[in-house]
């Protein structure tokens, strides 16, 4: 059976339900309304209704939802409820910070080997079981572990080159922090996180917002 559609900005909001129910379960709330829910999410409630109900509802009416049992459901749509081997390329300071960062383990993100062209990093841990290898080993090193997603933290220049390479040894998801847009397969997923456009929409807003209020004071 083909899978049912769902668009990009479902997708796009199902984390922050997640992280909100998180945050309700932290402070032992075991039942909420949609109505309670877009009061929290700054989401309509039927905007809420819409978008579960592309997954099955998941409320019953007059109760709402059940805080744990939704954040778990949520958690299994995302794959939350799996585990994911990762590797990154680049031992910058993007690529160090992202192979630091403890909450993806937490979430089943097993980050297990860094990349780097550099030799003066070959060898050393970003941290306790996390080595760094050199670029030149990755294929080696693809046909003999089980990789998941790669991310990308590497000079747009290269990352073409190195996208291709990994894909031809089985890579089917790339977490691409790289600036330039990846040419890939239809059956690899490629999520791209451009730093630099995000700076940018945020200068849009605060640009935008400082003169509608010059514009109120006129």
């Amino acid at each position: 059976m083909e899978e049912k559609y769902i668009s990009k900005a479902v997708i796009a909001r199902l984390p922050r339900y997640y992280r909100y129910l998180g945050n309700l379960m932290d402070e032992h709330v075991e039942r909420i309304s949609s109505a309670d829910l877009s009061k929290i999410m700054k989401v309509t409630s039927s905007q809420i209704r819409q978008d579960l109900n592309n997954f099955g509802g998941f409320g019953q009416q007059g109760y709402g939802y059940n805080v744990k049992y939704l954040y778990n459901e949520i958690g299994k749509i995302l794959g939350l409820d799996q585990q994911y081997n990762m590797i990154i390329l680049g031992a910058g300071n993007l690529g160090t910070a992202l192979a630091n960062y403890q909450h993806f383990a937490n979430r089943g993100w097993n980050v297990i080997a860094v990349f780097d062209r550099d030799p003066g990093k070959h060898g050393g841990r970003v941290r306790e079981g996390v080595e760094i290898y050199s670029l030149d080993d990755l294929e080696k090193y693809l046909d003999h572990n089980r990789i998941d997603i790669a991310c990308l933290a590497i000079p747009a220049s290269v990352a073409q080159k190195y996208a291709t390479c990994m894909i031809r040894h089985g890579i089917k998801a790339i977490w691409n922090f790289a600036h330039t847009d990846l040419e890939v397969p239809e059956d690899v997923v490629v999520e791209n996180v451009h730093l630099s456009e995000s700076l940018m929409q945020l200068s849009y807003r605060m640009t935008h917002k400082n003169k509608n209020k010059d514009r109120e004071k006129d």
